[in-house]
């Protein structure tokens, strides 16, 4: 008997010590709950605060908006990856035709793109739509109706370099109450970029000359200064091949060849089939640099000419790509 209740009070022991452990793991459970809709409170009431709020856009229009957005069109893919990257993708009610980034995007009504769809948009009715430069300059017409329907209409203009990406981020993130969360993309980005410079001056490796392809032949064209490629060459202690260039630009084979690059990169795998090898077979460029040691490659288009921000990622590629024993490790 006596072993019996011993038995049994070690077992009530257990079992008091294991409702113990569960009811703590559930209040546990119910507080990071709890803390969660704390934060997520907390973030729709800095983000309410923002509001009125009155910007300058890209078509130096002073534009105030009352209330944060709740749906938004986004007409321009570069625009739509910002958004999402801001955390507004739950927001994002129409895209353009060529948006694919993220895959998201592939759910969410098509637009148009350099003609809009103007019919389309006004019956989503939006409270925002972000509209390009071309759109200010070509449908203003469309734009205005779109004003006098109530939608906050913000025009964020081309970019061509990295410092002009952080100020449509900041700007965009100001006009939808995300001024937080552009501050941290553009925080990162600044970051990243600044480790790859540093680490490819630090190298003091022997600059290589790269040879940029962003369509294939026989009309192939290349980017200059003042384009994306262009910087990101530069930060990597890399020579853009078509430096003396602006922009961008056509240029022959036999133009080509004379550059005697000693990397060949290409932008257009993404419609063209194996564009390395189509690179590598072509006739009079077996002695250029890069064809004798097999250094072509293809990268996504998107994150080397998008202003967006995965363009850090596409300097990361290429820093691996052309300086695979500083980078690829």
């Amino acid at each position: 008997m006596k072993k019996m209740v011993e038995k049994w009070g070690l077992f009530g022991i257990f079992l008091l010590l294991s409702m113990g452990i569960i009811a703590g793991c559930g209040t546990q459970e119910q507080s990071s709950k709890d803390k969660a809709v704390a934060t997520q409170n907390e973030k729709k009431n800095e983000s309410k605060e923002q509001f009125p709020v009155t910007i300058t856009d890209d078509a130096n229009q002073e534009v105030t908006i009352e209330e944060e957005p709740e749906t938004i069109v986004s007409i321009q893919a570069s625009n739509t990856e910002i958004a999402f990257a801001l955390g507004l993708g739950d927001k994002i009610i129409g895209v353009s035709d060529y948006d694919n980034y993220p895959p998201e995007v592939e759910k969410i009504e098509k637009v148009g793109a350099q003609d809009i769809n103007a019919e389309l948009v006004l019956s989503l009715l939006p409270d925002m739509a972000l509209v390009t430069d071309y759109h200010y300059k070509t449908h203003p017409d469309v734009l205005q109706k779109f004003e006098e329907a109530g939608i906050e209409v913000i025009v964020v203009g081309s970019a061509t370099s990295f410092e002009d990406v952080y100020s449509k981020i900041e700007m965009i993130g100001e006009a939808t109450g995300s001024k937080t969360e552009a501050e941290e993309i553009v925080t990162d980005m600044k970051e990243r970029l600044q480790t790859i410079k540093d680490k490819a001056a630090a190298a003091n490796v022997e600059k290589k000359k790269v040879w940029v392809e962003v369509s294939p032949a026989p009309d192939i064209f290349t980017t200059g200064k003042n384009t994306f490629m262009h910087e990101m060459l530069e930060s990597i202690q890399a020579v853009n091949a078509a430096e003396d260039q602006d922009g961008w630009v056509k240029m022959t084979e036999e133009e080509i060849v004379k550059l005697n690059p000693d990397v060949i990169i290409t932008t257009y795998g993404y419609y063209v089939d194996n564009p390395t090898s189509g690179v590598l077979k072509r006739e009079g460029w077996a002695e250029v640099p890069a064809i004798k040691s097999g250094n072509v490659f293809d990268v996504d288009s998107d994150t080397v000419t998008r202003p967006g921000p995965r363009l850090i990622e596409g300097v990361e590629t290429l820093a691996e790509l052309i300086y695979p024993e500083i980078f690829k490790q």
